[in-house]
């Protein structure tokens, strides 16, 4: 099996760990670590995150392949899993209010101004440029989302009945939020995750609304 690409060796010289030091701080058995290390078992989300957790770094940090983020730079690498079938990582950016025109760049700016600067999450095998992972901030999404949750939302994904979205809506004052989208032939209806506010029925044609991306993923918990 080929290698992952974790910088897992490198960070244990740095700190000065042993790989049972590593188990201990993380909760996984230095067995399946020994195996993360040498690059002959594969990684999964919850592995990612708890080892970003213990070495105190982002979770693109861990990997070997890492390129400079810049506005023209592609934001992708390929690490491959297998001969057969290629891993695309693609460096997501976390920001924490929903962008109004989600672009590489908007989205990096955005990153900086709601608080997140230096924060990125790896999605995997995603062709969308202009995704972003907003992290739930509160528990305003409850019960469907939590506090901690971060949600990888992709403009160019396609949202249909009962699809959960970013939207943009209202006349004089537009809100964004994150809603429940179904179509009907004369209305757009929004709904509440919370539960606690009525569903909002606007008129095709007429009201403004606008889909901002499909949430595609959700990474529970991902921030304390």
């Amino acid at each position: 099996m080929s290698s992952t690409g974790l910088r897992v060796k490198e960070l244990l010289r740095e700190k000065g760990w042993t790989t049972k030091t590593l188990a201990e701080k993380t909760g996984m058995s230095e067995s399946y670590l020994t195996h993360i290390k040498n690059g002959t078992r594969r990684w999964n989300e919850d592995s990612l995150r708890k080892l970003a957790k213990a070495f105190e770094v982002t979770p693109i940090d861990l990997f070997a392949q890492q390129r400079q983020r810049t506005d023209n730079i592609e934001n992708q690498v390929t690490m491959p899993e297998s001969i057969d079938v290629p891993l695309k990582v693609q460096v997501v950016p976390v920001v924490s209010e929903i962008p109004s025109n989600p672009s590489p760049y908007n989205n990096q700016l955005m990153q900086v101004t709601s608080g997140c600067k230096d924060m990125f999450i790896p999605v995997l095998n995603r062709a969308d440029v202009s995704m972003f992972a907003l992290l739930v901030n509160s528990n305003h999404l409850a019960p469907v989302f939590e506090k901690g949750d971060v949600l990888i939302i992709s403009p160019e994904t396609r949202t249909t009945s009962g699809n959960i979205a970013a939207v943009e809506y209202g006349t004089d004052a537009l809100i964004k939020g994150i809603m429940k989208v179904t179509y009907t032939e004369d209305f757009i209806v929004l709904e509440s995750l919370n539960t606690k506010q009525p569903p909002l029925a606007l008129i095709r044609g007429k009201d403004h609304f606008r889909i901002l991306g499909r949430v595609i993923e959700r990474h529970q918990k991902f921030v304390d």
